[in-house]
């Protein structure tokens, strides 16, 4: 199977989203983020790190927990502290990361993309904790369980639309 390249992840979501949610992947240079529509720029931009596919993915997976006031707002309005956490910054990050991580392995698997975890803590040496691992892996089988059955597990119409694309 030939590795997904991120040109082909930016087309497949801007044709999926560019009109219905006036929203754009783009490809960045240093951290991501998430950037509202505004300031001669007429799309809301998912900027990804790199050109990292995994990073692509873990944007839109991010795009896809957020609600729509969220969604007007610079990174969602989610505090982010970058590299060199402290250990108690560091669980509050897992916390919030679960069901980002959840969907950007399903996200992975449908694109044939092998999901990593990410602690996103390089300078301390922090990789992702057990639990944490453990949380990702129960918030998975919930979404793909469940489905939208709960409010609990349900996939916003954003998800389900990236993850099965009409052509």
């Amino acid at each position: 199977m030939k590795e997904p390249h991120y040109q082909d992840l930016i087309e497949l979501f801007d044709g999926l989203f560019r009109d219905t949610f006036n929203t754009v992947l783009v490809l960045g240079d240093d951290e991501p983020i998430y950037l509202p529509a505004g300031d001669g720029y007429p799309h809301h931009r998912i900027v990804f790190a790199h050109g990292f596919f995994a990073s692509a993915l873990h944007e839109i997976a991010h795009w896809c927990v957020a609600g729509a006031e969220r969604r007007q707002q610079v990174d969602f309005g989610y505090w982010y502290k970058p590299d060199g956490r402290t250990a108690e910054e560091q669980a509050l990050f897992e916390r919030v990361e679960v069901k980002p991580q959840a969907l950007e392995w399903i996200f992975s698997a449908a694109a044939g993309h092998r999901f990593h975890f990410s602690a996103d803590n390089l300078s301390l040496g922090l990789g992702p904790s057990e639990q944490f691992r453990q949380r990702v892996q129960q918030q998975v089988a919930d979404f793909l369980e469940q489905g939208c059955r709960s409010a609990r597990a349900c996939w916003s119409r954003r998800c389900r639309r990236f993850i099965t694309p009409r052509h």
